[in-house]
């Protein structure tokens, strides 16, 4: 299991779910917030708010949360403004991690990004300390029932992407970063808006965590961080194998 798939075939832990699902909700209505404010409040005319709703839909966010995270972009002109911030570091294990950030307050953010390396057995390094182990790629996801697996992979290279894996959840589609806009597009027409499109860091080198303490000392690392309400994603390099999955 590599770190581009964010562990999705992990199970959040039971009665955990709850609290990670409004965590989950608060920061997709802060992507809805950013993008409507961006640009008009009006999905067909914005793109960026067009795949925030999108994701938000996918992960079954109530259309009362949408529209109030729409109605509050024009409630709060000249606020707070956020600011995408990126740390990179090792977590156990010396698993190379990035972890991409939303904030209003970057020495907040950065205090508490720190705590949790710090804490959970990691070590915080400066930007570029990791990311030479990742390559910056387009990603666009689809679910499996916008078409088979052939016409996915037919259709996206066709549009320029460079490669399509599906899985039993998704068709993922990876671009070159500066493709993305346009290979998203030509998609659109095809199958639709889809439930993921932006940029992300895909690792080229991968650290294997053959041992289950070692890996539980990541899941929970990796929790602590996307646990954090300025977090929006987080990559890593770890390979886990399905038997040390299968015994924590």
């Amino acid at each position: 299991m590599a770190g581009h798939s964010q562990f999705k075939n992990i199970m959040y832990r039971k009665g955990a779910q709850d609290a990670k699902k409004a965590k989950m909700f608060a920061k997709l209505a802060r992507d809805i917030t950013i993008a409507a404010k961006s640009g008009l409040p009006e999905p067909d005319k914005n793109p960026r708010l067009r795949l925030a709703i999108q994701a938000a839909r996918a992960e079954s966010m109530p259309k009362d949360n949408i529209e109030r995270a729409i109605a509050k972009a024009t409630q709060t002109a000249g606020g707070a403004d956020f600011v995408s911030v990126r740390y990179e570091g090792f977590g156990p294990g010396k698993v190379a991690v990035i972890v991409e950030a939303m904030t209003d307050n970057k020495n907040r953010t950065a205090g508490n990004i720190r705590t949790i390396f710090g804490k959970r057995g990691g070590a915080m390094g400066e930007n570029g300390s990791v990311s030479f182990n990742f390559e910056r790629i387009g990603f666009i996801e689809y679910p499996l029932s916008v078409a088979d697996a052939d016409k996915v992979f037919e259709s996206a290279l066709e549009a320029g992407a460079n490669d399509v894996i599906t899985d039993d959840e998704h068709h993922d589609i990876e671009t070159l970063p500066d493709d993305l806009g346009l290979v998203t597009e030509a998609l659109e027409k095809v199958f639709g808006t889809p439930s993921a499109s932006r940029l992300d860091w895909k690792p080229m080198v991968k650290t294997d965590i053959t041992d289950t303490e070692t890996a539980q000392k990541l899941l929970d690392f990796i929790d602590a961080l996307e646990d954090d309400d300025d977090v929006q994603r987080v990559y890593h390099n770890a390979e886990i194998s399905e038997d040390v999955l299968s015994k924590l």
